[in-house]
C-alpha cells in the first residue's frame, strides 16, 4: 500500500469491517445481585460454565448468582499446633521417658545453668 493510501485516516480508533454477515456465538444473560442490594446482568456465552460469584459493578463487592448455587467453600486444614505435631513423632511413653531424662539431669546439677541475682538473695 501506498503511503498516501493511510494518511489522515485513524486506524487504531476506526475499525473498516461491518458486522454484516456475522453470526455472534449464542449468548445468555445471568443475574448476579451483591449483599448491598445491587442486581445486575452478565452476558455469557451459552457454552460457557457459570461461575457462582462475580465482583459488583456498582460497588465492587461480592455478588452471588441469583437463582444459583451458592460458591463451594474451600478445603481447609486443621491449623496443627506444636502439641500435635510433637505427637506426631513420638508417644506420650516416649515423652514422659524424656522429660524424666531431663529432670533427673537438673536435679543432678549436671546442667551449668546461671542463677539469676534475685534467686540467689533467696536461699542466702
Amino acid at each position: 500500500m501506498s503511503e498516501r493510501a493511510l494518511r489522515g485516516t485513524r486506524l487504531v480508533v476506526t475499525s473498516y469491517e461491518t458486522d454484516r454477515g456475522i453470526d455472534l456465538a449464542p449468548r445468555q444473560a445471568v443475574e448476579y445481585a451483591c449483599e448491598k442490594g445491587h442486581r445486575f446482568e452478565m452476558p455469557f456465552s451459552v457454552e460457557a460454565e457459570i461461575p457462582p460469584e462475580w465482583e459488583c459493578r456498582v460497588c465492587g463487592g461480592q455478588a452471588l448468582l441469583v437463582n444459583g448455587d451458592g460458591p463451594e467453600e474451600k478445603k481447609t486444614k486443621p491449623a496443627r499446633t506444636h502439641w500435635d505435631m510433637l505427637m506426631e513423632r513420638r508417644t506420650r511413653e516416649e515423652l514422659e521417658e524424656v522429660l524424666e531424662e531431663r529432670l533427673a539431669v537438673l536435679r543432678s546439677g549436671a546442667m551449668n545453668i546461671a542463677v539469676h541475682p534475685r534467686d540467689s538473695r533467696k536461699s542466702a
